[in-house]
């Protein structure tokens, strides 16, 4: 009998050992059940360290190194590399005395950071091409990519530059960085945090109201839903679509499509709003990340809609580089474009994103370009319909080139939609797949509700008693039980 024991005790021992370790097929993610068993005995020790600031700060950076342990290895000691690099060189920026040197050590930072990310995000893309042109025989390099490293990277270049343009003073200590720069909630798919937002925060080092506790807690809830529930449920249809295009008829694809469309939102927003929840815990605020980007009438709505952490970015460190709006019209729209091609490019080493983000360039700059005779149409219901329309279908459209194995692919299923599309099929759709059409529908029905009524809703939930907070907990749990998938599925801006 006491072997027994023991026994299960050493199994039980390894098997959470295991669990601990790092596993390449199980990244933790947010909406893991590991994640939240470690999260619920990080928070209470996190609350008696909060007053004992660098206590609480080594806390956290360990607990957030681990995360990234979990989530994509040994690369954490390379995150921690990048943060003592560019540390030291922002102090080095701080103390010299002369623009020309702090210029020159500003572009040194930038230029490794990169490197690094040009090695393990676009090596193998600008070697396959290469190989193309000179018609080499290729052979991918064996390179793993380190989860978020796109995010802490941006972060990292943009606490430098503001340094050297003395928007920021450099952290006193390196510990100050290397909590902003792996921060856990914002580390591995954002929002893109910038440090004259965000370390003003850590240097007052308030505890979190109790009303700003329950917010968190529902954006939390929503989070999961959104990817949990909604976009790991549709993406079991969608995924059908793309992955044999040539299976289905044009009713199924246009689905697969809005699906996608969809799915990609309720993703990387569910992502973001648990992000946004979890810091907001902590007594920290990141900002919104996405404000019902398919509301928008035109791209430049969109684009100040979607990820809105990563659309700023792109416009203060890229765009207004770059010269702007300053510099004639012609020049505007030229800015306009490349802004995007480098967001297009910073999605992913593929000249389909490349195209994705050129085509939102042009879009944008034909929205500017048109807005003289814009401004000459009513402003009426029908008028912003219309607009509305033609802005969902555009960027619908190129969320396949987005989704698409390769472009081949994308023009196939948009094919199908424009030219073996029939209407009949709609009923037979619906009744096949009537879970997924009701989420849709819903989803599409929330998607338009204004933000001033998901405010009141939140703050319903804030007002709510613990008893009754419970069971909308334990409601949303269910349902995500009931419709999960086999496995938890990774957020598609992990890749990123």
């Amino acid at each position: 009998m006491l072997t027994t024991v023991i026994d299960n005790i050493i199994t039980a021992s390894r098997n959470i050992g295991e669990m601990l370790l790092y596993d390449p097929k199980a990244p933790m993610l947010f909406s893991s059940g590991l994640f939240w068993s470690l999260f619920i005995v990080f928070l209470p020790i996190y609350s008696l360290l909060k007053s004992r600031r660098k206590k609480m700060m080594l806390f956290v950076v360990a607990f957030s190194l681990y995360f990234y342990y979990k989530s994509s290895g040994f690369f954490f000691l390379m995150l921690i590399g990048t943060s003592l690099v560019d540390w030291s060189l922002s102090q080095v920026i701080y103390r010299l005395r002369f623009q020309k040197a702090k210029l020159y050590v500003m572009w040194f930072s930038i230029l490794i950071s990169l490197s690094v990310l040009g090695y393990f995000k676009y090596a193998n893309f600008f070697l396959w091409n290469w190989n193309q042109m000179v018609e080499g025989n290729f052979q991918p390099l064996d390179i793993i990519l380190p989860v978020g490293i796109s995010f802490y990277t941006f972060q990292s270049i943009s606490y430098v530059v503001d340094v050297y343009k003395k928007r920021i003073k450099p952290t006193r200590n390196w510990l100050d960085y290397l909590f902003f720069l792996s921060f856990f909630p914002a580390l591995v798919a954002g929002p893109i945090v910038r440090a004259d937002y965000f370390l003003p925060q850590l240097s007052r080092n308030e505890r979190a109201t109790t009303e700003e506790v329950w917010a968190g807690l529902w954006l939390v809830i929503v989070g999961i839903i959104k990817k949990a529930l909604i976009a790991d449920y549709i993406a079991q249809y969608n995924d059908l679509i793309f992955n044999e295009p040539s299976l289905y008829t044009g009713v199924q694809a246009l689905m697969g499509v809005l699906g996608y469309t969809m799915q990609i939102y309720c993703d990387f927003s569910g992502y973001s709003d648990m992000a946004i929840g979890l810091a907001l815990i902590m007594g920290f605020k990141l900002g919104m990340n996405f404000d019902s980007p398919y509301q928008s009438t035109n791209l430049t709505e969109f684009w100040r809609r979607w990820h809105i952490s990563l659309s700023s970015w792109l416009r203060d460190y890229v765009y207004i580089p770059l010269g702007g709006n300053r510099k004639g019209v012609l020049r505007t729209y030229v800015n306009n474009f490349l802004t995007m091609l480098i967001g297009g490019l910073w999605h992913g080493a593929a000249w389909k994103f490349i195209f994705w983000g050129g085509m939102h360039g042009i879009g944008l700059a034909l929205h500017k370009a048109s807005k003289p005779w814009l401004s000459k149409i009513p402003d009426n219901f029908l008028t912003k319909f219309i607009f509305w329309m033609i802005t969902f279908i555009y960027v619908s459209l190129l969320w396949v080139f987005f989704r698409a194995a390769d472009f081949s692919d994308s023009i196939l299923i948009i094919n199908n939609i424009f030219i073996d599309f029939d209407w009949h099929q709609l009923p037979q759709f619906c009744e096949a797949r009537p879970a997924w059409c009701i989420m849709m529908g819903a989803l599409i029905i929330f998607h338009f509700v204004p933000q001033r009524c998901a405010d009141r809703v939140q703050g319903i939930f804030v007002n709510m008693n613990w008893g009754l907070k419970l069971v909308v907990f334990l409601a949303a749990v269910q349902l995500v039980i009931e419709f999960m998938s086999e496995e938890v599925a990774p957020f598609i801006y992990f890749q990123f």
